[in-house]
């Protein structure tokens, strides 16, 4: 077809893209004048000097099909309200070949473009169906299982495809990490759930490819070949030269990726079956025997749009849309299928038929099938918490010799010495945790050698040797990228983010990937890890808001995720052990913020008094989700909510109150920030005459608003609450620093408002709380 030289027909010009892509095939077949062949055996080539044999192109043709139908069929029962996805596959239906071509336990993470590939991969176990799977996916019914309703993607647990959602590009970090822990898992002697010369698979688009995640990805790729590590990961760029409506310079991805060292360049025509599947072939045979990084370029086209809604005509010329459209890879397909004498014309068309009969009859199935119907069924596979066998496993100790061992002698158990401050309360618990759990990594910038900016990671290295203890390149997003494909192949990965500022930068990696796999894949997968992050503010002599970061709303906004903050020793060791449990045990994801500006401290009221240092609690000893701490139990003069540095604050601020009012003041140490536990709070706060909320945090979004919505929901709003809280300002340098974030001087100062008659007068008439001039 020629659009410059022949009249466009009629039919041709119409609105609807689909039906126009769809009456194509029809009128080429109809149309076709080739000669044909002799229908060649199974094993033969389908056409004279192709590596694809007949069964093999037969297979991949009706997994083209599959693909093609599900599209049509959801741009047209969208409008019904029966199919709720119409991002389709339509033109990139040479990903199939990629499927064949790999195994269905090369752990696969796949753009939404992928629906010839999981046609094609179904064929790998007996007893599947692509397309009613499909179909109850695209419905958003129950019964989807993928992810039970709660998205249209690709995914299936058996055959070994990780559901991603749309993120652009939020996925190739983790498909990178799960080769090279397909690699680390054999050095450390872990076992691993694929065979051991498996690679990973991951696709996504020309546009896709620009995106700094990807970009993130692939250096990483790269960085890790030139040092002759293996990363046997397959990266297939499916460009089909534009994204939503931006267009890929000509060449661009070629002239990007062909010459670049350590990362391999293969192309491949996916739009020619006969042509493109020896290419494949030799990207996959490459990435599978050399086992380094491997950018198969596959030509694609994308025909009928970015989505149903974006219709195309209104914004690109007829002639450059049929152009497109004459390159649709189902006509060459279908002319193989001719020219090879495997298809008449008449059988050919009926296949087609057929196919799209199948697809309609499924989703019409689909359709009547249950739906999710109440907020706990959506959520049921999001944050799973078994309490009793957490506690369990929290509690369970490593083997006594072991621990032995790694502490150089019964006599250097941290049980055995004197309170330490936290720090070396920490350092001592990771010991502990990567002694009972032989498959745990821990990683990151600067925890090797040097032992951590803050030395909490020292010793780690020498003891558990680099290959569970190293550094990782300066960045975050590989770093959290490596936890995810660790943890996917059955590792419990410690990473640690340097300082909490950092983490926004990587942030997307727990948000959007990681806190999310349990949820899309309907709990079938879990990638549970423990981030360790060096965080807070108040910390003397080197400063500025990238060391002094009190930005904690980013983290508790993730659905899913548990978040925990220490502010001394033996709480952290307690909590690591519930952590890991978490993991262990439901698969959770799950970050400790540990402020820096107590890692040191020893002193709580004045120099030298060592009241900040405490005992290593025994290994057996763990503690409860959710469990806060409670300082002078039955105060109830004044209570003071808080968390992290603000628990010796709020104790060295109580003594001034008391000896200033008289009051009993009770200090409550939430310890857990995510999910805040309002039952507590709610208990804690039901006997107090006064309220104080101290959040080192920020004032908009941070902790205190989560607290005293609980206390307001559990009615208790009449009580006299006042709020210390951070600026919403950055954290500038030195002593500057103490001007935004709470002190002991504004504790007192909301203890002394709080006092004052008026106050607590206007406080029981109105059931209102007022703010500190702090807050």
């Amino acid at each position: 077809m020629n659009a410059s030289k022949n009249p466009i027909p009629a039919r041709q010009k119409g609105f609807n893209r689909a039906e126009v892509v769809d009456a194509n095939f029809t009128e080429f077949v109809d149309g076709w004048q080739g000669n044909a062949h002799a229908a060649p055996r199974d094993d033969a080539p389908v056409l004279p000097g192709s590596d694809l044999d007949a069964r093999g192109f037969r297979d991949l043709f009706e997994s083209q099909l599959i693909s093609r139908h599900l599209d049509l069929m959801a741009r047209v029962l969208r409008v019904q309200n029966k199919v709720f996805y119409t991002i389709g596959s339509t033109g990139h239906e040479g990903n199939s070949m990629v499927a064949r071509l790999t195994r269905h336990t090369d752990p696969a993470f796949l753009h939404y473009r992928s629906g010839a590939f999981m046609a094609e991969r179904f064929r790998k176990l007996p007893g599947m169906d692509p397309v009613m799977d499909s179909a109850l996916s695209f419905a958003a019914s129950k019964d989807d299982p993928a992810s039970g309703g709660r998205h249209k993607v690709w995914g299936s647990k058996p055959l070994w495809v990780l559901p991603q959602t749309s993120t652009i590009a939020s996925h190739l970090p983790k498909a990178l990490g799960t080769a090279i822990a397909i690699e680390q898992a054999q050095r450390i002697g872990h076992r691993l759930p694929v065979p051991n010369d498996s690679i990973a698979i991951c696709s996504f688009g020309d546009a896709s490819s620009n995106h700094a995640t990807a970009q993130t990805a692939f250096n990483a790729a790269a960085w890790t070949a030139y040092q002759k590590l293996p990363a046997p990961v397959l990266f297939v760029c499916e460009d089909n030269g534009i994204g939503i409506s931006v267009k890929t310079p000509g060449g661009w991805i070629a002239n990007n990726f062909r010459d670049r060292k350590d990362l391999d360049y293969f192309y491949a025509d996916g739009l020619d079956l006969a042509e493109g599947y020896a290419q494949v072939a030799r990207a996959v045979a490459h990435c599978r025997g050399t086992r380094r990084p491997t950018f198969l370029h596959l030509r694609t086209t994308r025909l009928t749009g970015h989505a149903g809604t974006d219709f195309e005509i209104e914004w690109r010329s007829i002639e450059e849309l049929v152009a497109l459209e004459a390159t649709d890879p189902l006509l060459r397909s279908a002319a193989i299928a001719l020219e090879s004498g495997l298809y008449t014309k008449p059988s050919l068309l009926a296949l087609y038929e057929a196919t799209r009969k199948r697809c309609f009859a499924a989703a019409d199935e689909a359709d009547q099938r249950p739906k999710l119907e109440s907020l706990a069924a959506v959520m049921q596979p999001l944050a799973p918490y078994t309490p009793k066998a957490v506690a369990a496993e929290a509690s369970r100790a490593a083997d006594a010799a072991k621990r032995a061992a790694v502490f150089g002698g019964a006599e250097k158990l941290p049980e055995n010495l004197p309170p330490r401050h936290l720090a070396l309360v920490i350092n001592s618990a990771l010991h502990d945790l990567m002694a009972k759990y032989p498959e745990s990594l821990l990683f990151g910038e600067d925890v090797a050698q040097k032992g951590g900016v803050y030395t909490v990671t020292k010793g780690l290295n020498k003891t558990f040797k680099g290959a569970r203890v190293f550094n990782t390149l300066l960045d975050e997003t590989t770093i959290l990228g490596l936890a995810q494909g660790y943890a996917n192949m059955g590792m419990l990965p410690i990473p640690e983010i340097q300082y909490l500022a950092y983490f926004h930068n990587a942030c997307d990696q727990i948000r959007g990937e990681a806190a999310s796999l349990q949820f899309f894949s309907n709990d079938q997968y879990r990638n549970p890890l423990l981030m360790r992050v060096a965080s807070l503010g108040y910390q003397k002599g080197f400063g500025g808001h990238f060391h002094n970061d009190n930005s904690i709303t980013a983290l508790r906004d993730i659905p899913g995720l548990v978040v925990g903050c220490p502010s001394r020793g033996d709480d952290a060791a307690m909590m690591l052990r519930t952590l890991a449990a978490l993991c262990k045990v439901d698969g959770r994801v799950c970050a400790l913020l540990e402020p820096i500006a107590l890692y040191m401290t020893k002193d709580l009221y004045e120099h030298g008094d060592g009241q900040w240092q405490f005992a290593y609690p025994a290994p057996e000893q763990a503690m409860t989700l959710g469990e806060g701490r409670v300082y002078h139990e039955g105060a109830d003069d004044l209570v003071i909510f808080t968390f992290g540095n603000g628990v010796p604050m709020a104790l060295r601020a109580a003594r001034t109150i008391e000896q200033q009012h008289g009051w009993k003041v009770r200090i409550v140490d939430l310890r857990w920030l995510a999910p805040l536990n309002d039952a507590f709070i709610a208990a804690q706060a039901k006997t107090a005459r006064r309220i104080i909320v101290l959040d080192e945090g920020r004032k908009s979004a941070g902790v205190g608003e989560g607290v005293i919505t609980a206390i307001v929901e559990a009615g208790l709003g009449g009580t006299p609450i006042k709020r210390v809280v951070g600026a919403d300002t950055y954290t500038p340098l030195a002593g500057a620093a103490l001007l935004v974030l709470p002190g002991d001087a504004d504790v007192v100062a909301a203890a002394n408002s709080l006092a004052e008659p008026e106050f607590a007068s206007k406080a029981n008439s109105s059931r209102t709380t007022r703010k500190s001039t702090k807050s």
